[in-house]
């Protein structure tokens, strides 16, 4: 067999056995995405736990469903930017909640508000009185510091340590609170819903990845298979002349 088809075959082999591995890293992605779904699903039909009581481990309090009771801080309310909800641009509203007997307070997104522009709404129009009690599920505040910081006093882009420091003047939690409920309700801004969980695309990747082993090692099948015919026409070709020698 020719030198040059002995080095394809091996070429072939080679990334093979690398389209394999991916594959096999896919699913073990995928094992981990479903774990984890399966310990938030089951954090979030826990009965809702008091903020005060969650675990100091934010890996642990993350997407538990939590409550919280407090009294609302409007002149501290932030608008989370450029929110779509079903195809219609919006804002999210973060409400800071004092929580009595403490001097650090916590967050809590109230929900999602209809905005043209989606960075300015009449937040006074969304007030639902002094006292909170809400129900929902916990998120992580990010600890990006190099998120640039919004110029407007209200507005931030994420939910982070840098964009929070820069407009609240008092410590805040490291997580806040989603709050659900009804979205219908118009007295109110629209519920967030729980978050979609899912396997993701990482079985579809392994498919993926597997079928290009396959035709890797069926490529390097037909072209074996191809040089040996021509071998063989090759060798008939040869064959009557050399018997009438």
């Amino acid at each position: 067999m020719p030198r040059r088809i002995l080095v394809f075959c091996l070429l072939a082999a080679c990334a093979a056995v690398v389209f394999i591995r991916l594959g096999l890293w896919q699913l073990d992605r995928l094992h981990e995405r479903q774990a984890r779904n399966a310990m938030i699903e089951q954090q979030q039909r826990g009965a809702p736990m008091p903020l005060v009581q969650l675990p100091h481990d934010t890996a642990q309090a993350h997407y538990r469903a939590a409550s919280v009771e407090g009294r609302y801080d409007y002149e501290h309310e932030l608008v989370l930017s450029a929110r779509t909800r079903r195809g219609s641009p919006g804002v999210d509203l973060i409400t800071p909640v004092r929580i009595a007997g403490s001097d650090t307070a916590v967050l809590v997104n109230r929900g999602w508000v209809y905005s043209p522009d989606g960075a300015t709404v009449d937040q006074q129009r969304w007030r639902e009185g002094d006292s909170a009690k809400l129900k929902g599920y916990v998120d992580l505040v990010t600890a990006d510091s190099g998120i640039a910081v919004s110029r407007y006093p209200r507005i931030i882009r994420h939910v982070s340590r840098a964009e929070i420091a820069a407009k609240i003047p008092y410590p805040v939690a490291s997580f806040y609170l989603i709050a659900f409920g009804d979205t219908t309700d118009m007295t109110h801004p629209a519920r967030r819903d729980l978050p979609v969980l899912d396997d993701g695309p990482h079985l579809g990747y392994a498919l993926q990845w597997f079928a290009f082993a396959l035709i890797a090692v069926l490529g390097a099948g037909f072209v074996v298979y191809r040089a040996r015919g021509d071998a063989r026409e090759a060798h008939d070709r040869l064959s009557p002349r050399e018997s009438t020698r």
